[in-house]
């Protein structure tokens, strides 16, 4: 073969791989999402003639945006093959810290150290609980479940906490810029972070490798233990920001506060293509299936669709989700 035709091979291999790309990032499952995303805001821009206004999308963030924060550690964290299911209980746990410190006084300052500290400790306390002692991550977390919103209850009772200071209610319902709110940038930066933490570094690396395989990655040098102890840290620490935010959003707070969101974010993270038995997974998925189901809830509320029926469509979409792969698998083998 001449060098000619060895450089004419060259070029022609150079577009085929660069399609063969583009194919897979087409048939991907972010792909699908996407396109289902747009599909939901053309048919609400349709159903509801008051969602196409800047403000009511600004507040259709709000449907998603702190959910969002815990589902990217808690992404991580399925993707080690662990889960937390007591992050809507370290909101509650952290914003009742929250409003007994301002009960004492405290300022705005401290009030946003209780609320993150409340969290690390609990997401040390689940770690702990898992890597040092070796119980299962879902039976730990439906126990401390209990338990820290257990705790909220003992504390309130049927009262609340309120007179939160005015700077404090900026978290939650301040705007950077006309109707771009604190939350909707607090929840891209953290969505860099994370996306760079997971696909550029070797620590989620790591997370993948133990999410495949911990007893090869332990072998390979990875230090197991630690790294899922990092993890449930990250988790609890979001969870404590994301009290902070809807705290500040509510300007009280309540025992019942966040009720029900572990499914919410659980399912978020599912939708966005992480495997519920670990090893696979990305943030931008999660951050198309954030949008997503925020489009979902913000739709279906204003066409005045009662809360229960949103509960049945989130907790079919968790399903979908997980049965669609073998559905498939079932249905190429046939």
């Amino acid at each position: 073969m001449s060098p000619t035709d060895q450089t004419s091979d060259a070029r022609s291999a150079i577009p085929d791989r660069l399609q063969s790309q583009l194919e897979q990032r087409l048939k991907s499952w972010e792909s699908l999402l996407l396109l289902v995303a747009i599909a939901i805001f053309v048919a609400n821009s349709f159903a509801s003639p008051y969602f196409l206004n800047a403000w009511n999308l600004s507040d259709a963030t709000f449907n998603f945006t702190e959910k969002a924060m815990i589902a990217f550690a808690m992404a991580l964290l399925i993707i080690s093959g662990e889960i937390d299911l007591s992050v809507a209980a370290i909101i509650a746990l952290a914003s009742t810290a929250m409003g007994a410190a301002l009960q004492l006084g405290a300022g705005t300052p401290v009030l946003i150290l209780v609320g993150l500290g409340t969290g690390l400790l609990c997401g040390a306390f689940n770690g702990f609980l898992v890597t040092r002692m070796g119980l299962p991550s879902i039976v730990v977390t439906i126990g401390t479940m209990s338990l820290f919103r257990g705790i909220s209850y003992i504390v309130l009772g049927d009262k609340s906490f309120q007179g939160y200071p005015s700077d404090f209610a900026f978290f939650g319902q301040g705007y950077v810029f006309w109707v771009i709110s604190f939350e909707i940038v607090l929840f891209t930066i953290l969505a860099v972070i994370y996306g760079i933490v997971l696909h550029k570094t070797n620590f989620g690396r790591a997370v993948y490798a133990i999410g495949n395989n911990p007893t090869g990655a332990l072998f390979s040098g990875i230090r197991v233990a630690r790294v899922k102890f990092i993890l449930f840290l990250l988790t609890g620490l979001m969870a404590g920001v994301a009290a902070i935010c809807l705290t500040s959003r509510l300007g009280s707070t309540r025992p019942s506060i966040a009720f029900g969101w572990e499914l919410e974010v659980v399912t978020m993270v599912v939708l966005g293509g992480v495997n519920i038995l670990g090893g696979s997974g990305t943030i931008p998925g999660v951050v198309i299936a954030a949008f997503v189901m925020g489009l979902v809830t913000f739709g279906l509320g204003l066409l005045n669709v009662p809360g229960i029926v949103m509960s049945i469509v989130i907790g079919s979409l968790l399903i979908g989700v997980i049965a669609l792969p073998r559905l498939w698998t079932m249905w190429r083998q046939r």
